[in-house]
């Protein structure tokens, strides 16, 4: 039986990869993870429809106030500027800009109710520039500048707003894509400052610092889990 005195945590995207990580972390902080994704054991629903974002947002919401958010899902379409095309870059902003947005707004009442808010959008470092990213790149960066206006409207209320930017992160879908050993994959780990790619953990760490209540004084920030890769390309 779920604790209903704990305090609750939104993660979209949370039934693998980063979201996954971080729906566990924050069950390890003592939070209720709540999740909806597309699959799993949390609340089903395809975030890249609006009708269906709200009704899984109904759907969490009916447990109470949820004043913890982490905007974590996301489409990657990758296309080299000239063939990208404006389906994929609608369906990369539906998923990475307008749910962030229906769900902030959603969960928001309750937060200003309560004079606390969290709320951690996943961006990427792809938001400063990424070949074949034109729709990811475009979407992740807009992520950002909601997070800073979020920041400025919202501090009032008790409310902060931050981005995290992943740099490569050892996903199921980055080793299909890289496989462990392969040279594309071993000048990846050879671009990283640390010499290793990240890991789903690394990403839910930071997320775990920004939705502390000790965290309030922290709003509007891009916070980059890249292993040192934004070094001498992200501006001071």
């Amino acid at each position: 039986m779920k604790d209903m005195a704990k305090e609750r945590v939104l993660i979209t995207g949370g039934a693998a990869g980063i979201g996954a990580a971080c729906a566990a972390r924050c069950e390890a902080d003592g939070y209720e993870a709540v999740v909806i994704d597309r699959v799993g054991d949390g609340i089903i629903a395809d975030l890249s429809d609006t009708e269906a974002t709200a009704a899984a947002l109904a759907r969490a919401l009916e447990g109470g106030p949820i004043t913890r958010l982490i905007n974590n899902v996301g489409v990657v379409v990758p296309n080299d500027a000239e063939h990208q095309s404006l389906e994929e870059l609608e369906r990369a902003w539906a998923l990475n800009v307008r749910c962030a947005q229906q769900c902030m707004q959603a969960l928001l009442p309750g937060m200003k109710a309560a004079g606390f808010g969290r709320i951690v959008n996943m961006s990427s470092r792809a938001a400063l520039g990424k070949e074949l990213r034109t729709a990811y790149s475009a979407t992740k960066a807009a992520l950002i500048g909601m997070t800073r206006v979020w920041a400025l409207e919202l501090g009032a209320f008790g409310v902060t707003a931050n981005a995290i930017g992943p740099g490569p992160i050892r996903t199921e879908l980055f080793d299909r894509a890289n496989p462990p050993g392969a040279a594309r994959t071993e000048a990846i780990i050879n671009a990283v400052p640390v010499k290793r790619v990240g890991t789903p953990d690394d990403v839910a760490h930071a997320a775990s610092y920004l939705l502390d209540a000790r965290s309030g004084f922290v709003t509007g920030q891009v916070l980059y889990v890249c292993g040192g890769m934004t070094v001498g390309v992200a501006g001071v």
